[in-house]
């Protein structure tokens, strides 16, 4: 009898052990990155990962080589291996659609990053303010120019915008067109190629090569008599990469040529030095990956969310509940961190951030 109560006391104290070793199991975290072939992707996974980690979650990290498919089959996987939450920055917003639903009914949360999943099933939205950016740019451009002075005294424009399938693009686009369409309608600006709608001026996937080749016809068709070209807004620095080739290559004329760009990425810095490109919208995405552990750590704990989460963060950050849907009529609460210019005069701002250093030769380079 002693035997046997002894066996139950050592199953029961057995099975408190499982069921404690259990509670205390790390949650694990989803994170499902686009891409490897874009700089920023690289930081962001690398950071989400490095971020999660050292607060005690177990990770999976995928990067999805801007297939769609393999994106859904990298998420179905997740679902499958038991992750409690899901970060993802979609490579289509709109094609997530099934995955999302699975999420849904597995009771797991998603945090959609940097880009919106058009999908209800969708508990937050984390970026920057995309339209914002896009004001930015456009308002570089307004202020390089001088455009609010300039008389009788016309400038020539031309546009790049990104990937249609980024939810973002049309809100970079539209921030940056918002600003100078008062001067285009004007006369004071010319976009010499007529090319002035999105969908005239999308880059697939934000291609450099696809923006390298568009922009060699536009300069080829446009500006090979001898017109001036004064400015490109492009919407990110791997477009801009493109289009700053090709003014280095086909363009006549000598003048310096306003390029706006985003992300920050290495490359583009060097040519922002080198005055191949003039300015680039910063976006801190150790930041965003500070915000998302925030926000993931408060879902688990199923914490209150909103504004008093957001001003605990530590970055500069707003809560939104209006300004982004995933569907008709549904709002997404969304934190927005808050971009800025960073140009060939204010490059120790990024060094500043700890993310950077400044080489002996002048360029930045990122921080070991």
């Amino acid at each position: 009898m002693k035997k046997l109560l002894a066996l139950v006391l050592s199953l029961v104290m057995m099975c408190s052990c499982i069921v404690m070793a259990s509670a205390e199991a790390p949650a694990k975290i989803g994170i499902s990155m686009p891409t490897q072939s874009l700089e920023r992707w690289n930081r962001d996974g690398s950071y989400l990962d490095e971020q999660f980690k050292s607060a005690g979650f177990d990770t999976i990290l995928t990067y999805s080589d801007n297939d769609s498919g393999r994106q859904v089959n990298d998420i179905q996987n997740m679902l499958s291996d038991g992750v409690n939450l899901l970060i993802i920055a979609a490579i289509d917003g709109e094609a997530l659609n099934t995955v999302m639903d699975e999420a849904a009914e597995a009771g797991v949360p998603v945090i959609a990053y940097d880009r919106l999943i058009m999908n209800d099933a969708v508990s937050y939205y984390v970026s920057f303010d995309n339209y914002t950016v896009g004001t930015l740019q456009g308002q570089y451009v307004e202020t390089a120019l001088d455009l609010a002075n300039a008389g009788d005294k016309t400038y020539n424009i031309e546009f790049t915008a990104g990937d249609p399938a980024d939810n973002n693009a049309g809100y970079f686009f539209g921030g940056a067109y918002d600003v100078l369409k008062g001067y285009i309608e004007a006369g004071t600006l010319k976009v010499v190629s007529g090319q002035t709608e999105f969908s005239a001026v999308a880059t697939a996937a934000w291609s450099t090569d696809t923006a390298l080749n568009r922009a060699s016809n536009l300069l080829a068709s446009y500006y090979a008599d001898g017109t001036v070209l004064d400015a490109w807004l492009c919407s990110n620095d791997s477009t801009a990469m493109g289009v700053a080739q090709a003014i280095e290559s086909n363009y006549a004329g000598n003048n310096a040529v306003v390029v706006t760009g985003q992300d920050g990425d290495i490359a583009n810095l060097a040519n922002i030095v080198d005055g191949k490109q003039t300015m680039t919208v910063y976006k801190n995405v150790k930041n965003e990956a500070v915000v998302t552990l925030a926000l993931a750590k408060a879902m688990i704990a199923n914490e209150e969310i909103g504004e008093a989460l957001a001003s605990s963060f530590g970055v500069a950050c707003a809560y939104d509940v209006e300004s982004y849907e995933t569907s008709e009529g549904h709002k997404c609460p969304s934190f927005l961190l808050v971009p800025s210019v960073i140009t060939k005069d204010n490059l120790q701002e990024l060094v500043d951030t700890g993310l950077y250093v400044m080489g002996d030769d002048g360029y930045l380079k990122a921080a070991e």
